[in-house]
Parts: C-alpha cells; sequence; structure tokens
C-alpha cells in the first residue's frame, strides 16, 4: 500500500511540474521518461528472467537512428509512427541476436550482448554515408497526434506537448509491462530464474521463453530511444556505445531491480543526481562510482528495497 500511494504521488508531482512554470526541470525529466521505459524492458531479462544484458544500448541506439532515419531522410513525422517502426524494427533484429545470446548465462550472455552492441556502435561510427558517423543524424521535430504545433517553440514544444506525450507512453508502457510480469508468461520467466532445469522439466521451453523476454527487452529499448533522441534533435553513435549500457545498469540498481518501480525511480534519480553533481564538480563520474560502490555495497535491493527495510518488522 506504501509503495502504491507513493507511486499516485509520483505521478501527480510529475503531471504537475510543467504547471510549475521551470522548464529547465521539466526537460530534464524528458529523458529520464525515454530511460524508465528502456528500464522496465531490462528489468524484465533481469529482474524477472535473470538475464543481465551489457548491450541493452544496442536497442536504445536502435530506436533512436530508426527516427532519425525516418524522419530526416524518409519525411515521416508522426511519432505514433515513429515509435511502432522502432519497435518493429528493434524486434526484427532482436530475434536474430537473441538466438545466439540466450543459448548463454550469466556471464557469457553480458559478455556476448555487450559484444553485439559494440558492433552496432562501430557500424554507427564507421558508415558515414548511411549514420552520419561520430556527428550523427538530426531528427526532426515530430507530430504528435496529428497535431503538428508549428506556433510552439522548442521550449514550449518540450515542456508541454511532448512532456505529456512522453509520460503517456510511460504509462501505458508500465501497465503493459505490469500485466506482462503478472501473466502466466511472467510467472514462468520468474520459474526460469529460480530454476531453469526445474523448470524445463515442467515442460516450460526455457530458450523461447528467454528469447521472447530479449524481445520484449529490445522493444522497450527502442521506444525509449525514440523519446530519448526527440529532445536533443540528434541520435548518434554514443548511444549504442558501452558506457550507456553500464548507465542503464545503473539507474536499474539504483531504483531496485526487484521492484516493478524500480526502474522509473532509478532513471529519474540518476538524470536528477547526474545533473546536481555535474553542477559541482568535473569529476562526477568518480562521484557516480563512490554512489554505485555505496548502493551494492549497503543498499543491494537498491532504493526501493528502503521501502521494504522500513516497512520490516524489528527481530
Amino acid at each position: 500500500m506504501i509503495v502504491r500511494a507513493l507511486g499516485v504521488l509520483a505521478a501527480a508531482a510529475l503531471l504537475l511540474v510543467p504547471v510549475a512554470g521551470i522548464p529547465y526541470t521539466t526537460t530534464l525529466l524528458l529523458p529520464a521518461f525515454g530511460y524508465a521505459i528502456a528500464l522496465l524492458g531490462l528489468n524484465l531479462l533481469f529482474g524477472s528472467t535473470g538475464l543481465l544484458s551489457f548491450g541493452h544500448a544496442l536497442f536504445v541506439a536502435l530506436g533512436g537512428y530508426t527516427a532519425a532515419a525516418l524522419t530526416s531522410r524518409a519525411g515521416v513525422r508522426s511519432l505514433e509512427v515513429l515509435l511502432l517502426a522502432a519497435a518493429v524494427t528493434a524486434a526484427l533484429v532482436a530475434v536474430p541476436v537473441g538466438l545466439l545470446c540466450v543459448r548463454y548465462v550469466k556471464i557469457y550472455f553480458g559478455m556476448l550482448t555487450l559484444a553485439f552492441g559494440m558492433l552496432f556502435y562501430s557500424f554507427l561510427y564507421k558508415f558515414y554515408t548511411l549514420t552520419g558517423g561520430d556527428e550523427g543524424m538530426r531528427v526532426l521535430r515530430p507530430v504528435l497526434l496529428g497535431q503538428p504545433l508549428q506556433h510552439l517553440d522548442k521550449v514550449a514544444f518540450l515542456t508541454g506537448p511532448f512532456y505529456y506525450y512522453a509520460l503517456g507512453v510511460l504509462v501505458l508502457a508500465a501497465i503493459a509491462m505490469r500485466r506482462l510480469v503478472r501473466s502466466p508468461f511472467g510467472l514462468a520467466l520468474r520459474a526460469i530464474r529460480e530454476n531453469a532445469a526445474k523448470a524445463e522439466s515442467l515442460g516450460v521451453s526455457v530458450r523461447r521463453y528467454r528469447l521472447a523476454a530479449f524481445v520484449v527487452a529490445a522493444v522497450f529499448g527502442a521506444v525509449g530511444g525514440v523519446l530519448l533522441v526527440v529532445p536533443t534533435g540528434l541520435a548518434d553513435p554514443l548511444l549504442a556505445y558501452w558506457t550507456h549500457s553500464g548507465n542503464l545498469v545503473f539507474m536499474l540498481l539504483l531504483g531496485g531491480f526487484d521492484h516493478f518501480l524500480g526502474p522509473v525511480l532509478g532513471a529519474v534519480v540518476f538524470i536528477l543526481l547526474q545533473d546536481a553533481v555535474m553542477s559541482l564538480t568535473p569529476y562526477w563520474r568518480f562521484v557516480f562510482g563512490a554512489i554505485l560502490a555505496i548502493v551494492v555495497i549497503f543498499f543491494p535491493r537498491g532504493l526501493m528495497g528502503l521501502l521494504d527495510a522500513r516497512r520490516a518488522p524489528a527481530a
């Protein structure tokens, strides 16, 4: 009940942020929405299935570049079409990649996903004529629900219609993921996480379920990637770099991977904390590394785990 009440309060607060009239804070939250969607998918892999991907940024970048290619080269401006195209593209790429990766578990799965992520990064960086190389590709302003909103400048567009659109997509993604993890499919994934051999003996096709989880995670990552590149207007190769995948894992650990809302909390806290630390010191990565060490050592269940600790009865 406490977690649900806090979730309702957090949602109400997010709805009121643009009303507060602080454009900087509003635009600062936009990448958090995209990351939260991508992390919901990553948590399906890690929290539910027990597979930790070090290459999830591949699909985030794939979504971003799909949006860039369609808006700047194909003239497609509808954000609904961009999201759908990114999801389909991610699913098509995830099937062959996943067929190779889910054959392995633990560190081998993680290293394979990292290898595919760096392979895609190299493709984006080297094939200049197709991807723009290190300069990236432009992402033109999309049309929201058929409304071009050309009368709004960029700040007004991002802090108004796009903010609520991105928040709405996050809510829909969270509802869909909630139903998924509570379905028989989600129960099967948790059974595989706990004991794959026993699940196999009970008739669960372990590789097939792992592949399905991988594809769903990829789709969520690509949808989040589309929302990430719209505010900046650029898709660049660093979206697929291994450090970006590391940031995603950091956010997941920060929020708490065994809680459904952990990824959302981790994304929001990461973005706000990063901005605060960057404004104080140029060595913000060192500070973040120290914070991650503290979280892993003293709060292994993340920030959401603190709520369980407070509710736990004294021994």
